[in-house]
């Protein structure tokens, strides 16, 4: 079953059909890259090495209509200045645009909190 996810961007918001699956998907992704930009930047509070370079992340969900996320960690200090690239598109429009990581990350709390 689908419902209304609103993602807040930088400057208004967006309203696509996603389903509780793909929002835990999408929260494990989430997860996983405040996870890398947690590491990166104690490694550069630490000062003794150059962290690491951590892989892209790349969400991608085809529903009703196509969604995108990517982030690369590796150039951001922490997880509360990170934004990411939110790619939405069907066959008759296509949204490309930044949104902050924390923000994200609430808009997806939120869902699934609506949808569990």
């Amino acid at each position: 079953m689908s419902s209304q996810l609103t993602l807040n961007l930088l400057e208004g918001s967006v309203r696509i059909s996603f389903s509780a699956n793909a929002a835990h998907e999408l929260k494990v992704a989430l997860d996983d890259l405040v996870a890398k930009l947690k590491a990166i930047a104690m490694a550069k509070s630490g000062g003794s090495h150059s962290p690491s370079p951590q892989a892209a992340m790349e969400f991608h969900h085809a529903g009703e209509v196509f969604l995108e996320v990517f982030c690369n960690p590796n150039i951001w200090p922490s997880p509360f200045a990170a934004k990411v690239l939110l790619t939405v598109r069907d066959d008759r429009i296509r949204l490309s645009t930044e949104a902050e990581l924390t923000r994200l990350m609430e808009d997806v709390g939120q869902y699934l909190e609506q949808v569990s």
